[in-house]
Parts: C-alpha cells; structure tokens; sequence
C-alpha cells in the first residue's frame, strides 16, 4: 500500500487536517493516511496540551468515513522524535511504500527537527501550501539544501519511483483552520472525550 503519513500533536484534530489528507490522497495516489498523533512534540509546550486519548478520539471522529487512520504507534514503538519513528515504521511495515506530509509552517522549521536531513533520505517529502507560511519555507534552511531534490507536482503519482532525497510542493486551496484557534475558542474541548476509551486506528491497542 502507498501510505502518507502526517505527524502532529492533533490538538485538537480538525476539518482543515482532513481536507489535506483527501487531497494528498489525490495528487500522490494514496491509499491511505496515517495520522501520527505524537504523545508530546519535542518543539511545543506541554502546558495547554490535550490528554493523548483525547486528541486521539478527536481524531477518529474527524477521521471517520475517510481512508485516514489516526494513530499513537509512537506510543508502541518508544520513539519520540520523527526520525525514528520513521525509521521504526519502515521496519515494521515492510510491504508498504511511505511518503512524508507536511504543511508548509513545518518546512519553515524543519532543520529544527533532530536529525531532518536522514529524514528526507529516508522517504519522499511532500509539503503542502499554508496560508502565511510559504515565503517562509521557500527561504528555510532546508528549503536551501532540500531545493536540489524538488520533483514537479505532475509527476505527484510517481513517487514511489523516486530515490529519496525527494520533494514535492503541492498547491492546495487555502484552508484558514488551525487548532490554534480552535483552542482559542475552545479551550475545554477535551473534557468532551474523558470518559471515551478509544482504539487505535492502526495497533487496535486502547490508547492510555
């Protein structure tokens, strides 16, 4: 299978998360979508962060009737950074193919991330438009060694040929959602989903 795998703290998970994914799943041939909901992102604060089993519920609910899969595996896996998880996922699902999904706000700060560079060598990357962010990530420090490796957008399907480093910046209609702003509004949206047990999409584990 062809996954795409989109990581972030899902806090909260919302409509502007799915429509990515469905369009990801268009223009690179996706079968599926994982959603990585990391138990607590190395760049974030953990003051103002949802309990895990919420944010994942949250996420199966957006999720739902769409070939999106939202999941905690780093929790199985014991990893905590991207690299690894990347790295432990290909072990562990050998038969599929993997692509990285970013938004744009992510490539602007992506040599942040511990080890980025063994990221992109690792699997393909395709970073996806975000209102207020693309300057930015074109003008990135990875953007600076990454532009080596773009591929065209009309070649989006064909990634499972391409020899990763591989990037590819695809145009999406802007969507101004954020989960900035829905914690704004609502900052309790995760009392809602207490008393929720919820299974993992992916491992069929409860989520703890």
């Amino acid at each position: 299978m062809k996954i795409g795998l989109l990581g972030g703290s899902f806090n909260p998970a919302h409509g502007g998360h799915r429509a990515i994914s469905l369009f990801a799943i268009r223009a690179l041939g996706l079968d599926e979508v994982w959603w990585l909901v990391s138990p607590g992102n190395p760049l974030k604060p953990r003051s103002g962060m949802a309990p895990l089993p919420a944010r994942v519920a949250r996420a199966r609910q957006v999720a739902r009737r769409a070939p999106i899969r939202a999941t905690a595996i780093e929790t199985r896996l014991g990893t905590r950074y991207t690299v690894d998880t990347v790295r432990a996922i290909a072990r562990r699902y050998r038969r599929n193919r993997f692509i990285w999904l970013m938004g744009a706000d992510n490539l602007a700060q992506l040599a942040q991330w511990k080890d980025w560079r063994d990221i992109a060598r690792q699997l393909p990357i395709a970073v996806i438009a975000r209102p207020g962010y693309d300057d930015d990530a074109r003008g990135s420090v990875a953007m600076g060694w990454l532009r080596h490796f773009v591929r065209s957008p009309s070649q989006g399907t064909d990634w499972t040929n391409w020899r990763p480093p591989a990037l590819v910046l695809l145009r999406f209609r802007p969507d101004p959602r954020s989960a900035t702003l829905l914690r704004q509004a609502e900052p309790l949206w995760h009392r809602e989903y207490e008393e929720v047990r919820v299974r993992d999409a992916l491992t069929r584990r409860y989520v703890v």
